[in-house]
């Protein structure tokens, strides 16, 4: 039967309630070596979905397609991938195992690619669905790849951020992008996405 160990309790509590309070845990302005192992450990995940092409296309991917979906999926898709990535580190970090994590990762980039490149429209709950599953996948690589003496509240709080900042990125391009031809360059966009993820796929 699957258990915790009082160590991995305590980083996962850490985790959770530092992605609630990232300020907080970053006031420590008398003791410089904390700050700078904070500054590491921060960097460490924001810097993390920046590292590979598969988090950064599925993540920019999540905001293209909220604004094909329009109202509600501009928030609501957007908000879900990374709660669910905090779930999905939290399972790495409890020991859980999650199978086919690169396949799952690779798999995102694709049907995301591809939901964008056909402008595909399906009701809320289906579509953040989709995303929650897909953002577990990330959350799981994220939180396995923690570095080792680092913070995970911090890290943690780094690799949300960075992902809401690609998020926005692509609200703002879909947003932009408008209707018509800026749209079409959107969907073919969103097949160059699905292009990669098949690679990805193969490599996986």
């Amino acid at each position: 039967m699957f258990s915790l160990s009082n160590k991995t309790a305590a980083r996962i509590g850490v985790f959770a309630l530092g992605c609630l309070a990232v300020g907080t845990a970053l006031a420590h302005p008398d003791h410089p070596e904390s700050m700078m192992n904070s500054a590491m450990s921060f960097s460490s995940g924001f810097s993390h979905p920046f590292s590979g092409i598969d988090h950064l296309l599925a993540m920019l991917a999540v905001g293209l397609w909220a604004t094909q979906l329009k109202r509600s999926a501009l928030w609501v898709l957007t908000l879900a991938f990374p709660l669910m990535m905090v779930a999905g580190a939290l399972l790495a970090m409890s020991g859980f195992q999650l199978p086919a994590v690169e396949s799952g990762i690779a798999a995102s980039v694709t049907v995301l690619g591809l939901l964008i490149a056909f402008a595909v429209k399906m009701p809320l709950w289906a579509s953040t669905t989709i995303v929650s599953v897909f953002a577990l996948f990330h959350g799981y690589a994220h939180g396995s790849e923690l570095p080792h003496g680092s913070s995970a509240a911090l890290y943690g709080a780094g690799f949300v951020l960075a992902t809401a900042l690609l998020h926005a990125t692509g609200l703002l391009i879909g947003l932009v992008a408008g209707k018509q031809m800026a749209d079409k360059v959107v969907r073919m966009g969103g097949a160059g996405i699905a292009a990669v993820g098949a690679y990805l796929l193969t490599a996986a």
